[in-house]
């Protein structure tokens, strides 16, 4: 079978720029206390006329257009996001319809902000199952906009999320690049830790679960910390055991981008010491399902990877679900480089702070 790898990323990010000033006037807190907590200065938040569809579709044309490819050539095209534009019908039906990929199946995968490596899996093995002749392309989007469900006064959640979408277009590679292995992984036990506990079919939005603000973002950060700081580690050591690969060989490193503090005060654990951690949490806070496609975007842009590198993504999310994947980077760098400043830098690693939960007291 020929091998699937990424040939075309892209992102979109609202135009509004929101400071930690902002968000802090309702939460109760300060930017220096957001930013000691989170590494967060800034977020992006959508325009009233926009949905999640909007910020897909924009993320999906600048993908598609990396790629050199056009939307009917798509067999498949999937949205990972956990704040679709309504219950029903998919998310991923409005994007096809406004990109004309008429050939392509659309569907929605939601597992909150693991969604786009879980979805990035499901393309993958549809087009390594294509037969001859049929179309090998496929479209995987992450979005959401979360700021449609939070609760500004809380301060444990208010100051973490931004709105955007990244998007990754699927397609044959050579030998020796592309995705290599992939890892799901779904703890049920742990639902409760992160949650919106109304609006569904258990409890249905009444003007009772809104007075009691049931349909917004909960958060146990000290539970969600616990969870990624024991599973993370281990399931990275597993995921390059299978893969037969040394962590010195791991180039680069995209992680969800949840919390900046976190991520610094777990990255000594993961082992890679040789690889570049990038982060764009600084300028774009945690786009949920959009945060690895986002940061995969910015690393393109300023032409951080070569062909072959190895590149491992790793997503964390509710469910609790957590999705890891390895790939050797299978796109040549942009004929033209971006002006200075046309786009924001990678970030660096953050310094380690102390050891909090995200936006514990």
């Amino acid at each position: 079978m020929q091998s699937i790898g990424i040939i075309g990323v892209g992102s979109y990010l609202p135009e509004a720029i929101i400071s930690n000033a902002e968000i802090g006037r309702g939460a109760g807190v300060t930017d220096e206390w957001i930013v000691r907590k989170t590494g967060i200065h800034e977020r992006r938040r959508a325009a009233p006329h926009e949905a999640t569809s909007d910020l897909a579709v924009a993320a999906a044309q600048r993908a598609l257009d990396r790629a050199g490819v056009t939307a009917d050539q798509l067999a498949y095209l999937v949205v990972a996001t956990s704040t679709p534009d309504h219950p029903q019908p998919a998310t991923a039906a409005l994007v096809q319809h406004r990109i004309g990929a008429r050939r392509a199946a659309a569907f929605d995968v939601n597992a909150v902000c693991s969604g786009f490596v879980y979805a990035l899996k499901t393309v993958e093995g549809l087009l390594s199952g294509a037969a001859d002749g049929e179309p090998r392309h496929g479209l995987v989007i992450g979005a959401d906009i979360y700021s449609r469900i939070l609760d500004y006064g809380d301060r444990r959640t208010a100051a973490l999320f931004g709105d955007g979408a990244g998007a990754t277009v699927l397609g044959p590679v050579a030998p020796g690049l592309g995705l290599r292995q992939i890892s799901l992984v779904s703890r049920g036990d742990a639902h409760h830790l992160i949650e919106v506990t109304a609006g569904g079919s258990r409890r249905p939005a009444s003007p009772g679960t809104l007075t009691a603000g049931d349909h917004y973002f909960r958060m146990d950060g000290r539970g969600v910390r616990d969870f990624v700081t024991r599973t993370l580690p281990y399931e990275t050591d597993r995921l390059l055991r299978r893969a037969g690969v040394s962590a010195d060989a791991v180039q680069h490193f995209v992680p969800h981008q949840a919390n900046g503090i976190m991520l610094a005060e777990l990255w000594p654990d993961l082992g890679l010491h040789r690889a570049a951690l990038h982060l764009t949490l600084e300028r774009y806070a945690n786009t949920g399902a959009a945060s690895v496609p986002v940061t995969l975007a910015e690393l393109d842009r300023k032409g951080a990877a070569e062909p072959g590198e190895l590149v491992m993504l790793a997503a964390f999310g509710g469910g609790m679900s957590l999705g890891l994947a390895l790939l050797n980077w299978s796109m040549e760098a942009r004929e033209e480089t971006p002006a200075p400043g046309a786009y924001p830098a990678v970030s660096p690693l953050l310094t380690a702070g102390e050891p909090v939960s995200p936006l514990a007291p």
